[in-house]
Parts: C-alpha cells; sequence; structure tokens
C-alpha cells in the first residue's frame, strides 16, 4: 500500500467523522469463484476528474464489476446513490462492494445505537446493489487502546447486524499494520478475526497490503477457512519509494513477487472466496488504464 493510499484513507476517516459529527448467487456455494472486479481507486486521478469517462473506458474493457473507493456526505465520487446507480446501469457495470470507514465516532453511546450517518451509508450501500459495506481503515488510537479495540469490534458486529437488515454483509479490509500491532500476545489481524462474529462480519483480504510484514496469504486462509468472502488481488515489487512502509508497491498481475495464482487457487478451495477485487495503486511508469487493462486480460488468462 503507498503512503498516499494511507492519507487517503485518513482523510476519508476524518471526513466521515466530520459528517457525523448484485445478485443474491453472491453468496451462494462458498469456495466458487463468481466475480471479478477493479477497485476504482486503481484509477483513482482519473475518476476525480472525469467518472463518467473513466467508467466507460472500464466497462469497455471488459469490467463487469466494481468497488468504489468514495463516498463522502452521501454522494459517491459526486453522485447520489440514485444517480450513480442509474450511470452504473447504463454502461452494465455493477457494484457489489464498497470501501467506507466506519469509525467509533459512527456509534452513539448514549443511544445504544448507530448515528444517522452510518446509517444512511448502509442505506445507500444497499440502493446501489451493494452486497457488501467494507471498512478498510483502523485509525491508530483504536488499534493501541485496548478498551476501545474491543468496543470497535462490538461495533463492528453490530454494524453486521445492521447490514444482515438489507441482505448485505459488513466487512473490514486490511493493511499491513495488522500483523505488525499486538495486542496482549496475539497480532491485531488475529484479534480482529477472533472477536467478529463470522456470520455477521466477513474479512476482505488484502494479498498485496499484508506483504512485507505477513507473507504466507496462503497459510491465512488455511488457518481462516471460510472467512475470506472477499479478496483484493494484487502483485508486489520491490519499491523505489522510501516513504513505502513495506518496501514493496503494487504492480501488474503475473510480473511481480507474489504467487498469486496460487492463493487464488486456495481462496477458492479454502478461503469461501466469491468476489476478486483486482487493485493496483502503483504504475512503474505506466498509465493506470492500460495497467488495469493487462490485469483483467491476466485474470481471463488464469481462468477467471
Amino acid at each position: 500500500m503507498t503512503s498516499s493510499r494511507r492519507t487517503f484513507l485518513k482523510n476519508t476517516a476524518i471526513a466521515a467523522t466530520a459528517a457525523a459529527l448484485m445478485p443474491n448467487d453472491l453468496f451462494a456455494a462458498p469456495g466458487r469463484i463468481q466475480r471479478v472486479g477493479l477497485q476504482l481507486y486503481s484509477v483513482r486521478d482519473a475518476m476525480m476528474k472525469d467518472p463518467s469517462g473513466s467508467l466507460k473506458r472500464l466497462a469497455d474493457m471488459g469490467y463487469q464489476h466494481v468497488e468504489h473507493a468514495n463516498y463522502v456526505n452521501r454522494k459517491f465520487y459526486g453522485w447520489t446513490a440514485k444517480e450513480f446507480k442509474k450511470v452504473l446501469d447504463d454502461l452494465g457495470l455493477q457494484m457489489p462492494s464498497g470501501h467506507t470507514v466506519m469509525t467509533p465516532q459512527h456509534w452513539d453511546a448514549a443511544k445504544n445505537d448507530f448515528t444517522d450517518v452510518w446509517k444512511y451509508t448502509v442505506e445507500d450501500a444497499a440502493a446501489m446493489g451493494q452486497k457488501f459495506v467494507i471498512s478498510p481503515w483502523m485509525d491508530d488510537k483504536v488499534r493501541h487502546d485496548t478498551d476501545l479495540l474491543k468496543r470497535t469490534m462490538d461495533q463492528f458486529n453490530k454494524s453486521g447486524e445492521l447490514c444482515q437488515k438489507y441482505n448485505m454483509k459488513f466487512g473490514y479490509h486490511n493493511h499491513d499494520f495488522e500483523f505488525t500491532t499486538m495486542v496482549g500476545d496475539i497480532r491485531l489481524f488475529d484479534y480482529i478475526m477472533q472477536n467478529t462474529d463470522p456470520d455477521k462480519v466477513s474479512q476482505q483480504l488484502d494479498i498485496g497490503n499484508m506483504f512485507g510484514r505477513e507473507n504466507n496469504a496462503i497459510g491465512l486462509i488455511e488457518k481462516y477457512p471460510g472467512r475470506f468472502i472477499s479478496m483484493h488481488v494484487k502483485d508486489e515489487v520491490k519499491s523505489a519509494d522510501k516513504n513505502e512502509g513495506t518496501g514493496y508497491e503494487s504492480t501488474i498481475l503475473g510480473r511481480g513477487v507474489l504467487p498469486v495464482k496460487d492463493v487464488l487457487k486456495a481462496a477458492k478451495k479454502t478461503g469461501g472466496t466469491v468476489y476478486l477485487i483486482i487493485e493496483q495503486e502503483s504504475y512503474q511508469g505506466m498509465d493506470p488504464f492500460e495497467c488495469v487493462k493487462i490485469d483483467l486480460q491476466t485474470m481471463k488468462k488464469w481462468g477467471y
């Protein structure tokens, strides 16, 4: 994960706090890969400048599913849920999942309920036809405050219950810190897995973010079988950016050091994975659209 991605997620969390303050068969047949999509952060600059044109380019490449990374003040890339749904429908695109950071500020302790902002977040996701509402970040203060972390896990489970009312699942997306931060004598990642209800909270495994901290994605899938309904599919190369925390950055699938094909096989056999999301955040001088085009072609060559 690039340092700019970290900044983006932190700013998204701040924005969300300030504001507060797909088909049903997607869940069927665990172990069967059913959908391949693209995380729109892969073409983030273009999506901010020309979202309509960018989405059309992706549809023309052959993408059928996308995952958003921009939901602010009840709008996706500047569109309301109704407007964005029409844009996607007109292009033949579906959006079964999206990233929106959930923070402790989205829980109203006095009312023992979620704030209206988080309720609207879930409602708008349902209006888009999403099956997953995924929080892709955890603030540093949550990671290192055991009591706050425990309350956050309770909040995760409660968000899962809320999402279930709309035929969706709540999910959490990892980065790298989950594998270096300790909660007592276990890693934060394991703490999250052990303190969230699998029936209420799914895990979106990002095999690129974890690399450099935890390099055995297959072992992780085998340790927690059936827990990874969704996955971010990446390949990684050594980074020339000294600010890159893990020392690696994403690259075109099949051109890096990750055993991506083997991980995909494990995801299908053991992980319970039904949605694979291509994400490439770094491009080694290439055009982002050309990169994600090759990524999709590679996935198709691999049988997905």
